[in-house]
């Protein structure tokens, strides 16, 4: 704001230097360059004298500088008196003097016109300029420490909304944002306590069995049961509680194998041009600068079942891998239809993945071997598959010849 501050205050400066020149010229326009423009007129009004000097006064009134006519017989006294610069020529024997003046009679008209149109634009500018300060940079400067408060974890207080034509969304779009991570934050704070709670509670469970097993085994390591058919009880015992052992260990690992992601999904329907529009939008010119050959196959246009904002998510986590893993030549959406369903998939040259492997690439935090010098969580595919399941339809891969193809499964309409 300080910067705009500044151009605004050398805007001002500048529209009155501009104001100070232009009037400077206009009243001194006529003395610049070599020509006398008086002359021309002097000379005009004596060729009328000359023939008519009735006609000449009634010109007089037409003419830019001469502002008046005296004959040394009206007034031979004061004839070569006179308060302004004057020219003398003697026509038909009689000699007149002809008084003029450098400016235009109508330059102040001028000047005047001319500051009026100065001051119109002049009034434009500001007007501009005010309007930007008022509706861009005074709003975008309140936003200056959202991002900056977010990254530190402050997210109880609300991005304030309005009606700003220029911001509007953009300000929804991030007090959203600030709603989805604070809301995040809180799913993250439940998941941790449930864990905790299972852990402790599964910890204690298991002390139980565990003591019984230690005493059991004690009291045989020291010959306490000599009976056959007690050592055998002792033993069913060992094992029962073993059993109850294993049956906690398995809701660990059930309870670990459970969905983490909370994934909300708004199903509905929209037009498959839709989604291949926003997705050619944006890797038309990303994959264009990086050098990929990027191509969309024809398709006939179909309305289809499903969110279109987690679709796009969808189709960019399957594109984003391609451009991760494959060899960086081609990229190409193909488009088919199978059973009332519309199938998209993805293809990319360079696949360097086993078929072993393929079957794997959509479980949480799998990285195949291909992964080893790329960052990732192995979470996307995963993701994927999870949306387009809540969605109603699939996701799946192959190779093929070198390509590797993902192809989604939506639901026509």
């Amino acid at each position: 704001m300080k910067a705009f501050n500044r151009i605004f205050i050398g805007m001002l400066l500048l529209i009155a230097i501009i104001f100070a020149g232009a009037n400077l010229l206009l009243l001194n326009i006529d003395n610049i360059g070599s020509g006398r423009p008086y002359r021309v007129e002097i000379e005009r009004l004596s060729r009328l004298i000359e023939t008519d000097a009735a006609t000449a006064a009634a010109a007089l009134s037409d003419c830019e500088y001469i502002t008046g006519i005296v004959k040394l017989s009206d007034c031979p006294d004061s004839f070569y008196k006179a308060d302004s610069d004057y020219a003398i020529r003697e026509i038909n024997g009689e000699l007149y003097r002809f008084d003029y003046t450098m400016s235009r009679k109508n330059n102040g008209d001028v000047v005047i016109i001319v500051n009026l149109i100065l001051t119109v634009m002049s009034a434009v500018i500001v007007g501009i300029l005010v309007y930007v300060r008022a509706k861009v940079l005074t709003p975008f400067e309140r936003l200056t420490n959202v991002p900056y408060e977010l990254s530190k974890g402050n997210l109880t207080t609300p991005v304030k909304e309005n009606k700003n034509r220029f911001f509007g969304k953009f300000i929804w779009g991030v007090d959203l944002l600030r709603e989805n991570i604070e809301e995040q934050k809180k799913r993250e704070l439940e998941l941790q306590k449930e864990k905790k709670t299972l852990l402790l509670s599964l910890s204690h469970d298991i002390k139980t069995p565990l003591s019984a097993i230690k005493l059991y085994s004690k009291a045989l390591s020291k010959g306490l049961y000599p009976d056959k058919a007690k050592q055998l009880e002792i033993a069913e015992s060992i094992n029962d509680k073993a059993d109850e052992i294993e049956g906690y260990i398995s809701q660990i690992i059930k309870a670990s194998g459970e969905d983490f992601l909370r994934l909300e999904v708004n199903n509905g329907e929209f037009y498959l041009s839709e989604l291949i529009n926003r997705i050619s939008a944006y890797y038309s010119e990303k994959l264009r600068l990086v050098h990929i050959r990027f191509s969309v196959g024809k398709y006939g246009n179909c309305l289809i079942k499903g969110d279109i904002e987690r679709s796009v998510e969808v189709l960019q986590n399957i594109i984003e891998n391609a451009i991760k893993y494959g060899d960086g030549k081609l990229i190409e959406i193909m488009f088919s239809e199978e059973d009332w369903c519309q199938l998209i998939t993805v293809k990319n040259s360079g696949n360097t993945l086993p078929d072993s492997e393929v079957i794997h690439i959509f479980e949480s935090f799998w990285r195949g071997s291909n992964a080893d010098n790329q960052k990732g969580s192995g979470l996307g595919l995963y993701i994927c598959r999870q949306l387009m399941r809540k969605m109603n339809g699939d996701v799946f891969a192959e190779t093929e010849k070198g390509h590797m193809n993902v192809t989604c499964v939506f639901q026509k309409v």
